[in-house]
């Protein structure tokens, strides 16, 4: 038999009162609609990576099946089940952004980071992550860095992005 994981010791207090503030938006019948807060904020807490641990602890604390979070969490191109980079550059290659040369922009970043798609720097500074629409096609080719949207991208305003984040030209 499973231990049943505490989510009350696994996340601050502060984290817990996040997740009751919204849980108490919904109906006591409907649990489910709080588990894309609750996954924002156990996430933010815990070095910006989910684990299975968390999850299955958020789906018993919610009164949910495990399977319910879990779902979420793999569909959602926001959460991230294995660990990343302190700062994560989410770069759309649907078809909107490709035809409009998102592939160029993957590229450049690949060089400029010096990683590939899916891959962290070595200092774990950056994740660079293909995702697909993000509903920016008109604005296509287009990345997301710390909730931030960036919309149609050449290599000029990726370096500008990048300097932003502290990236060398060197690099």
């Amino acid at each position: 038999m499973a231990v049943a994981l505490k989510l009350e010791k696994m996340i601050s207090e502060q984290a817990v009162a996040d997740i009751e503030h919204w849980r108490k938006k919904y109906p006591v019948e409907r649990k489910r609609p709080p588990i894309l807060a609750a996954l924002h904020i156990i996430q933010k807490e815990n070095n910006n990576s989910l684990n299975e641990p968390l999850m299955q602890a958020l789906a018993d604390y919610l009164d949910v099946p495990h399977i319910a979070v879990y779902e979420v969490a793999t569909f959602y191109s926001m959460y991230h089940t294995k660990p990343v980079g302190k700062t994560v550059i989410s770069v759309c290659t649907n078809l909107s952004c490709m035809l409009c040369g998102s592939k160029n922009i993957v590229t450049h970043l690949e060089k400029r980071l010096n990683i590939r798609l899916g891959e962290t720097t070595e200092d774990g500074a950056f994740t660079l992550k293909e995702v697909e629409c993000m509903a920016a096609c008109g604005g296509a080719p287009m990345l997301e860095v710390k909730e931030e949207f960036h919309e149609n991208l050449t290599t000029e305003k990726v370096d500008h992005i990048l300097a932003e984040l502290g990236v060398d030209e060197d690099e």
